[in-house]
């Protein structure tokens, strides 16, 4: 089968960064599930493996992709072939890049039967990182006692907050996102931003000067480190704090004042370790194509650049290196 794959991380200037490459069609086991890709999306975790992590061979990467199921593993029940689907799938298996796929069932969703495939394959990473944000980490159906019931999203034109904006609204807050320039203010303004903050300027500020009181959320999805002291700022008293980036170090003692809890998220941790419910991310994706289809929520898709190759995969990866995307990259057909 067609595959995308690279063997040392090097620049993406590098024509071997990404490599079109000819790999053996996988067999489905147990629960997995044997997918033909028709679209991928491309992520920033995607730029940093393949910047930063030494495989032994070649290593194919993607964690978005949407497609049809051709073979279903022997203990498989939740799908059958020509089932079409979407899905983030695994860090720690083969990744979308290539003609097929095997993703375990439990981490699959139903494809949203009003989307395409490319704008199908823009949401499953993006979808499940945001709601696990709100939803199970900062719980915030539970209001904060005192606080303005408003979360500010850091990075909201991104992939994650631009999701993040609309599940937001969905679930009854003020939504604050920053933004610096006039198409990304429009973007998160278009998505339901209530109001837009300029994170080229300091926050706290900018944030008070709304006249909502301290929000009892705060969302980071970039750049954390930065916008930390402008958070311990601006945040409300026993607010609850995520964060979904990298950061060297992280100090939170400024924080204990408030008695802001701190909490981390990464979207693979159920597949990683196989957790008891790692079936709630399939829940998730089936929940999201259901809000999807009755209008709900709208995808994150910018732009699709062209074929599953290694040449557009570059350019894809080249633009999100970039810091200048806005919503979501695909990339349909091979």
């Amino acid at each position: 089968m067609r595959a995308i794959g690279y063997k040392t991380p090097l620049p993406i200037t590098d024509d071997n960064s990404l490599v079109d490459i000819d790999l053996p069609r996988p067999a489905p086991a147990g629960r997995d599930l044997l997918v033909q890709i028709k679209a991928i999306s491309v992520n920033p975790v995607d730029v940093k493996v393949r910047a930063n992590v030494q495989p032994e061979g070649w290593r194919v990467l993607g964690w978005d992709a949407a497609g049809i199921v051709v073979e279903a593993g022997p203990e498989a029940t939740l799908f059958k072939p020509g089932d079409e689907v979407f899905y983030a799938g695994s860090i720690i298996r083969p990744g979308s890049y290539a003609e097929f796929q095997l993703v375990d069932e439990r981490i699959t969703g139903h494809k949203p039967a009003s989307l395409g495939w490319a704008e199908a394959a823009a949401l499953p990473l993006t979808a499940i990182t945001a709601w696990e944000s709100l939803f199970d980490r900062l719980d915030v159906k539970r209001a904060v006692p005192g606080a303005a019931h408003a979360v500010l999203i850091i990075g909201g034109a991104g992939g994650v907050g631009s999701i993040a904006i609309q599940l937001a609204r969905m679930a009854g807050l003020t939504v604050i996102a920053t933004a610096s320039r006039p198409e990304t203010n429009a973007w998160v303004r278009a998505l339901g931003a209530d109001h837009v903050v300029d994170h080229t300027q300091p926050l706290a500020p900018q944030v008070a000067a709304l006249g909502l009181g301290a929000p009892g959320f705060v969302f980071s999805t970039t750049h954390s480190d930065h916008y930390l002291p402008e958070i311990v700022d601006l945040i409300a008293p026993q607010g609850r704090l995520a964060l979904i980036d990298d950061l060297p170090t992280l100090d939170i003692t400024p924080f204990k004042r408030k008695s802001v809890s701190v909490h981390w998220e990464m979207m693979f941790t159920r597949s990683m370790f196989g957790t008891a419910d790692m079936a709630e991310q399939g829940a998730l994706l089936n929940e999201v194509a259901r809000l999807v289809d009755q209008g709900t929520l709208r995808t994150t898709l910018t732009e699709t650049l062209g074929p599953i190759n290694a040449a557009t995969l570059k350019r894809a990866h080249a633009f999100i290196e970039s810091g200048k995307a806005r919503g979501k990259i695909a990339l349909e057909g091979f």
